[in-house]
């Protein structure tokens, strides 16, 4: 039986402590800097990784972070859980009325959003794989194709929405057009990438695969009417008779990894599982915004920076980073998403220069972006080079979304 020796475990505390403390103080100086704080936790990691403290003193180094031990097996078992959680409190963001309220202007914003994005990265990737100096066979290449499709066409919606907070227009017709093409948009790209997911090295045949795609979308469909019923009939009686707020957290939790385990279970990744069942207990109007607010603030402050901190514990970003490769990778998630987004936001209605304000603004990669590159790393899609290639174009696409917005729209005009 797998057990962490003395020696182990006090190595995860300091590890887990290291990582927890540092990050907070990193979180803190972007914040004050007025960037992403997940910026601020991945430069944390990146200066404990290899890439810094390891090539300086590679002592220090393993002996805050002995990842060749079990303490690395138990350290990736938190930082998978982590990943599952923030995609539960990404899908708790995502308000379904919301969307359906934006009408048409939401429908060609999302829509041109994701296919133009989608068909460019994967047009670049499939046609011209030697841009990002990959070598495949059999497969390989139309999986890679589609999942930089798939990086390209989605968004951040936690990064979007405090954006738009940020700027004060989270309340006017843009922002909320903004924020409900995000959440379609993450929704389908999540779909997308689970099932590239589950294709990998299994050789399934279209039927199997076709198969695959009903059961993604149903369990989707089931989780989000009928799941969605019983937790809005059951929120209200747990909130009552169970203590405060410790009924809701455990048992919303406990929906999150369950149906991420199902998800798992069925070969498909268990964000999605996690993703869904966030939407599910999210969108309910019967949770407690006190209770929403815990859930967000417990995952966000434990969970995410012990998450971030690890991608730099993992690989040397100054020995993986390419110039030629991240600058390809930042032009075509430009191109995508200022061209398809602002096309779709100019047929909804939108003067020129708001629906560029719309392009920037769902231009914002942040940490999902991060996560699906994180999760495409582990299951061997990409290499480190290109992973390294799309941590940078998230974080870039982040700062530059804000100031974006700031100069192209105006915050008194549609207000909600």
């Amino acid at each position: 039986m797998f057990k962490l020796n003395h020696t182990e475990f006090i190595g995860l505390l300091v590890a887990m402590g290291t990582m927890l403390i540092l990050a907070r103080l990193g979180s803190e100086f972007a914040r004050k800097l007025r960037i992403p704080v997940v910026a601020g936790e991945i430069i944390v990691g990146v200066i404990l990784g290899p890439s810094i403290l390891g090539e300086f003193s590679s002592s220090v180094f393993d002996f805050l972070f002995p990842l060749k031990s079990n303490v690395g097996i138990a350290l990736d078992g938190v930082t998978q859980l982590s990943a599952v959680l923030l995609l539960f409190i990404s899908g708790m963001e995502v308000q379904m009325q919301m969307v359906l309220r934006q009408g048409k202007a939401a429908v060609y914003t999302s829509f041109l959003g994701m296919i133009v994005p989608f068909f460019i990265g994967w047009y670049f990737a499939f046609y011209f794989p030697n841009l990002f100096e990959m070598q495949f066979t059999g497969d390989e290449k139309f999986l890679f194709s589609l999942f930089m499709g798939t990086a390209m066409s989605i968004s951040a919606l936690p990064v979007i929405a405090k954006i738009l907070m940020d700027t004060n227009l989270f309340r006017t017709k843009l922002g909320m057009v903004i924020i409900a093409s995000a959440m379609l948009n993450d929704l389908v790209g999540w779909l997308i990438f689970s099932l590239i997911i589950s294709l990998m090295g299994t050789g399934k045949s279209w039927s199997v695969i076709l198969l695959d795609i009903s059961i993604i979308i149903g369990y989707g469909v089931f989780m989000l009417t009928i799941g969605k019923k019983l937790i809005d009939k059951s929120l209200p009686w747990i909130q009552k008779k169970f203590s405060w707020p410790g009924g809701v957290l455990s048992l919303s939790l406990g929906v999150c990894f369950f149906s991420a385990a199902l998800t798992e279970r069925l070969g498909i990744h268990a964000v999605l599982g996690a993703f869904i069942a966030g939407i599910a207990i999210g969108d309910s109007v019967k949770l407690n915004e006190k209770a929403r607010e815990i859930i967000h603030q417990f995952i966000s402050n434990i969970f995410a920076p012990l998450f971030f901190v690890s991608i730099g514990l993992k690989i040397n970003f100054i020995e993986n980073f390419n110039l030629y490769i991240t600058l390809i990778v930042l032009v075509i998630a430009y191109s995508g998403k200022l061209i398809g987004a602002s096309l779709g936001a100019k047929l909804g209605g939108f003067s020129n220069k708001e629906s560029l304000a719309v392009g920037f603004g769902l231009n914002a990669r942040g940490a999902m972006e991060i996560i699906l590159g994180t999760l495409a790393l582990e299951a061997g899609l990409i290499n480190e080079v290109i992973f390294v290639a799309l941590v940078i174009m998230a974080l870039i696409t982040s700062i530059t979304s804000g100031s974006a917005l700031k100069w192209l729209a105006n915050p008194r005009e549609k207000v909600v």
